[in-house]
């Protein structure tokens, strides 16, 4: 009789927590480890994911470097014109932390793509298989790099709009709380999609 090909897959694959989907969705794009799985029995198919993941790594790396050089612009720098004043405690503990963040991003996003661009196709199926500790290692090492470059620039932007905040100028901070606004209907419609895709994914399994 026939048998589902996904019946064959790892059951640490099959039965995953929701913690697990929504790290996998992520990372991956779709919260079904099993899709994943199946694209890595092939040489080619790993060739894409490990080339598609390099290129994620390397596009984090270049915009955590930019946020890099900049945070260290505005922490080592004054304000060249007297009505952009961010030398506030605030201002400049969110332009720190989304320089430290922007390293660690930096940090993390090398030390994965150095791991994909080393790794062969047995030992990934191998932690995959595994389940577990592994599993998790496996995603957040995807996944991390994404997240401290997301703060970093939260980080960044907070910095800016409370500088804009500071503004003597009524018309600087009329355009500082629409950059605001701007800013959280954009936050809530990403935030709003990545439900709809989650749900979406999860009535296709």
């Amino acid at each position: 009789f026939y048998v589902p090909r996904r019946a064959n897959n790892p059951p640490s694959l099959r039965d995953t927590s929701s913690v697990t989907r929504i790290l996998c969705f992520l990372a991956l794009g779709c919260p079904d480890l099993e899709d994943h799985w199946e694209s890595l029995q092939s040489k080619q198919g790993f060739e894409d994911v490990r080339k598609g993941l390099c290129s994620i790594l390397s596009n984090t790396i270049s915009v955590a470097s930019l946020l890099l050089a900049t945070s260290c612009v505005f922490l080592s720098t004054g304000s060249p014109v007297p009505y952009f004043d961010y030398s506030s405690p605030a201002t400049y503990f969110l332009l720190f932390m989304s320089l430290m963040l922007a390293m660690i991003a930096v940090m993390t996003s090398g030390l994965s793509m150095i791991r994909w661009l080393h790794t062969d196709r047995r030992w990934t199926k191998e932690q995959l298989r595994s389940g577990g500790y592994f599993l998790f290692s496996y995603l957040l090492s995807i996944i991390m790099p994404i997240l401290f470059v997301g703060l970093s620039l939260n980080c960044f932007i907070f910095a800016m709009l409370t500088a804009g905040f500071h503004f003597q100028n009524t018309v600087c901070r009329i355009l500082t709380a629409l950059w605001f606004v701007i800013y959280v209907v954009c936050i809530g419609a990403m935030l709003t999609e990545f439900a709809w895709r989650y749900a979406k994914g999860l009535r296709s399994q």
